[in-house]
């Protein structure tokens, strides 16, 4: 009887700590490490020069790869790029190649981070973007809980691939037959620490 009373004086005590929900999660659940990753974690477009560490990178994409993905096809390649001089020129080549828009906007969209990663999924597999999807969420999560901010972008997928100017730099990527560029993903220290933007959750439903 004495331990029951115990045991239900603990989880008033608990519930009555949680009555505030911020983000729509219990405080409970936001001392658990990887929620808090989660619910804090946002997209930098302002980056220190200096490039992420090799060693911290290697760990950051072992955890990309092994993110879910459909039948363990892994149906992924991944480069890195983190040489300022063959960024700039990737910038330079975009920038050639689309002569009619702003270069602001085409010699920016890396978001002047200094480390790229740039993924490439397999044609021939109808959900390997959605393993390539995966694979940078846990890469950009694993980023943030280590102080290294990233950006998922897609501009740069467009600019490298829809003229000759940026072929030789898609060719420098080395993807194999078969595979084709679809998403790239900034990483560096982050030079701005932006608010969080609202989220919708009236788009969330349980269906009984």
């Amino acid at each position: 009887m004495k331990k029951s009373i115990i045991t239900l004086g603990v989880l008033c005590c608990m519930l009555a700590s949680c009555q505030n929900k911020s983000q729509e999660t219990m405080c409970t659940l936001q001392e658990n490490p990887v929620v808090k990753t989660i619910m804090e974690r946002r997209s930098i477009r302002k980056y220190k020069p200096q490039p992420v560490e090799r060693e911290k990178m290697e760990l950051i994409l072992q955890c990309g790869i092994n993110a879910p993905n459909g039948q363990n096809k892994q149906s992924w390649e991944v480069r890195v790029v983190d040489n300022p001089e063959l960024l700039e020129a990737m910038k330079e080549a975009m920038a050639k190649g689309h002569p009619d828009m702003d270069p602001a906007m085409t010699k920016g969209c890396f978001r002047g981070a200094p480390t790229m990663v740039f993924i490439a999924r397999d044609k021939s597999y109808d959900f390997s973007a959605y393993d390539c999807g995966l694979l940078a969420e846990n890469m950009v999560l694993s980023a943030w809980s280590m102080g290294i901010g990233s950006i998922c972008l897609g501009s740069p997928v467009r600019f490298l691939t829809d003229n000759t100017e940026c072929l030789p730099y898609l060719e420098q990527l080395g993807f194999s037959e078969g595979y084709e560029l679809c998403l790239c993903v900034g990483f560096g220290y982050a030079d701005e620490a932006p608010a969080a933007k609202p989220r919708d959750w009236g788009k969330v439903q349980y269906i009984d």
